[in-house]
């Protein structure tokens, strides 16, 4: 039988990247009592002694390069020996109380492996959760539930799952993906093996969305715009749908006239729109150079 106080059934991984202490150390308040894996990308030693100077982490591993927020999961998945194990974003918080109500539910689903809470804003507006996976629908609609429904997809910010299932059916995020649409993918994954995934109302997280933490402006419009176009050609690519593939095929069209539009916008003086196209060009080249064939042409 679960107990809200076993804190031993859990590991909790958190992947962090140039983050500040203040915020970390706002996460990891309420979860003291838990197996903590921290996986840091930016190979912040100042930060980890900061870190271990006021909390118990079970493990701590610096990566001297960042190879995204994929890998940094799976490092720290790899390393989870207890029941369950939650994936929660460093600006991601949640309460004992609330990981207990999704080890207790997702213990009572037997053909659930993965389940969700519902995410809040800092305004405590109920932000996107869970909805269709992106070859399916948009993204844009916060769903109104009353209890506990299956969703095709769920954010990846914070997930809980039963680790020796997951591990299994070897559901560990496609390490291709750096920043976006590895979330979409896994949950694709899950579908495809006939399992499902649960959103439920009775366990709340709050998440600050997309916060980039570099300070240039340029800089953060390159990192979203590259690194968003990227991963979603690749995430559609893999998909291999014809509904998928037509998407490719516009946006291969569309990247033609990007050129001239590049051009235009450098002529004018708008700089921003100038990063923008030329990182989502950047992005679609590197796509082209590695995974572009016949079957999209």
């Amino acid at each position: 039988m679960l107990n809200i106080n076993d804190y031993s059934s859990v590991t909790i991984v958190i992947v962090l990247y140039k983050e500040s202490f203040d915020l970390v150390n706002k996460t990891l308040q309420t979860l003291k009592n838990y197996k903590i894996v921290i996986i840091d990308n930016a190979n912040n030693n100042e930060l980890k002694k900061k870190i271990l100077k006021n909390f118990k982490i079970y493990k701590y591993l610096l990566n001297k390069k960042n190879n995204g927020f994929s890998a940094g999961y799976n490092q720290g998945i790899k390393l989870s020996t207890t029941k369950f194990t939650l994936v929660l974003g460093p600006d991601c918080l949640i309460t004992n109380k609330d990981i207990y109500v999704l080890t207790k539910k997702l213990s009572f689903y037997e053909n659930t492996i993965m389940i969700t809470p519902t995410a809040y804003s800092q305004q405590n507006e109920p932000t996107y959760s869970g909805g269709p996976l992106p070859e399916n629908g948009k993204k844009d609609k916060v769903l109104n539930l009353e209890g506990d429904v299956c969703v095709e997809s769920a954010l990846g910010a914070c997930m809980l799952f039963k680790t020796d299932d997951f591990k299994m059916n070897d559901l560990l995020f496609d390490e291709n993906f750096f920043l976006y649409f590895s979330d979409d993918d896994l949950c694709r994954k899950i579908k495809s093996i006939n399992k499902s995934i649960v959103q439920t109302k009775d366990a709340i997280c709050i998440h600050q969305h997309g916060i980039i933490k570099v300070k240039s402006r340029f800089m953060k419009i390159y990192i979203r715009e590259f690194n968003f176009t990227h991963d979603m050609l690749y995430y559609f690519y893999k998909t291999k749908t014809e509904k998928s593939l037509e998407i490719i095929r516009k946006f291969q069209k569309k990247s033609k006239r990007h050129y001239f539009l590049l051009f235009f916008r450098l002529l004018t003086f708008r700089f921003s729109d100038v990063v923008k196209i030329y990182s989502r060009l950047s992005a679609f080249n590197k796509f082209k150079s590695k995974y572009l064939n016949r079957t999209v042409r």
